[in-house]
């Protein structure tokens, strides 16, 4: 179907909703979201407008079209192109796929903070961007972001938070990043998700300035 902005809103699109639950309050919104999804109408339900409006806002990149654009192109450091690797790997795993799970083989799930070659074609927003797009994901020429060489021997007093319960972010690769930079102090934490300075900046960043201070 198509919501009101323009917004082809494909069973991926739906999936694509599950980015909410890397957030501390995603799930309780993703709940109350498809809780009013559907109103009863003479030819049956019918998705509510009100759950329409809601969607089409939390899909679209119109806001931030740069983030779609430069997701997955701002970690290509080696000579091979990215290729859509976050679809490359969706395909990998079946619970992913739509024609498979409503066959009765399991349910069907959603994905987290990922951007896809179909959403350049889904969000009136991203369309005219679907060329550099492509060009981007088939880029060769991407140069090291990091030296891992110089980090090793860093002098500068660093500190972070790595988010045990992070949807996003892996916590034995954040940790592994962690011991590869010299003097680099983790707090690693439950108490928050991935938007850990969202919900509770104050705390998050007194207890890195701390950690950067050697005050813990």
């Amino acid at each position: 179907m198509v919501l009101p902005n323009g917004y082809r809103f494909t069973v991926e699109a739906f999936q694509s909703l599950g980015i909410m639950l890397g957030r501390s309050d995603g799930s309780h919104r993703l709940h109350f979201l498809l809780e009013d999804a559907f109103v009863r109408t003479p030819q049956g339900p019918a998705l509510a407008d009100a759950f329409q409006e809601e969607v089409q806002g939390l899909l679209s990149y119109a806001g931030h079209p740069l983030y779609a654009l430069l997701h997955e192109a701002i970690y290509g450091q080696d000579p091979g192109p990215t290729d859509w690797a976050a679809e490359r790997v969706r395909a990998r795993f079946p619970q992913f796929d739509a024609a498979k799970t409503l066959t009765g083989e399991g349910p069907l799930l959603f994905t987290g903070e990922s951007v896809h070659p179909w959403m350049f074609d889904n969000d009136p927003a991203l369309r005219p961007l679907r060329e550099t797009a492509d060009d981007l994901a088939g880029e060769r020429g991407w140069a090291p972001l990091y030296d891992p060489d110089r980090l090793a021997v860093n002098e500068v007093p660093v500190a972070a938070a790595i988010y045990h319960d992070d949807m996003y972010v892996d916590t034995a690769h954040s940790l592994q990043t962690a011991r590869a930079v010299r003097g680099l102090r983790t707090w690693v934490t439950d108490e928050f998700e991935h938007d850990g300075v969202r919900a509770g900046g104050p705390r998050v960043l007194d207890r890195l300035l701390a950690l950067a201070r050697d005050e813990e």
